[in-house]
């Protein structure tokens, strides 16, 4: 499996409605997608939820690349280049995935980023981090990480955010899940 993420900062007087209308308008395009486990539609709102900003940041869970190629170069990228610019695109490996058909029910997505320090060996890292992240109770959760920065992202669904107000991470509002065929 694959994760991808691209982040597209906007202006903090931006109207996020328009990003909301255009989830609305086209969030449907990648319902059953090839290879596609789930496509999150995220954004952060300047002052909602302890964010600092308003940005746009769709996280993809690909079950194999030949759906994300098709999606980055057979047109359905090309949206978000011509309405963004180019953009970045984060690449991750997945590490520990609980995600079930239940995340639809989710509002929220709230992620946490984490450090792999340098160390003698990695034998047993997944176990050693599973050990490591907060237990959010009757939370889903999928960990991604990223050998060419050794960092790793734990992203949490969760229905009810009061369970991660005291915690140090970003909360992003979902406004649709696309699952794959």
């Amino acid at each position: 499996m694959i994760a991808t993420q691209y982040k597209i900062t906007l202006p903090s007087d931006y109207d996020m409605k328009i990003i909301r209308d255009r989830v609305i308008t086209n969030g449907h395009k990648t319902d059953g997608f090839e290879d596609l486990k789930f496509k999150l539609y995220l954004v952060t709102e300047k002052g909602l939820n302890q964010n600092l900003q308003n940005s746009y940041c769709p996280l993809y869970l690909w079950k194999g690349s030949n759906g994300l190629n098709k999606f980055l170069f057979n047109g359905p990228y090309d949206n978000i280049l011509n309405s963004f610019g180019w953009q970045r695109v984060n690449v991750g490996i997945p590490l520990i995935d609980t995600t079930t058909s239940k995340i639809k029910e989710n509002q929220y997505l709230f992620q946490i980023t984490r450090k792999i320090p340098q160390q003698e060996s990695l034998n047993n890292l997944k176990d050693k981090i599973a050990e490591s992240i907060p237990t959010i109770i009757h939370t889903e959760y999928i960990v991604i990480y990223n050998p060419d920065k050794w960092e790793y992202d734990v992203f949490y669904f969760l229905s009810d955010i009061s369970q991660v107000k005291e915690m140090s991470g970003t909360i992003y509002n979902i406004l649709h899940i696309s699952q794959g065929e």
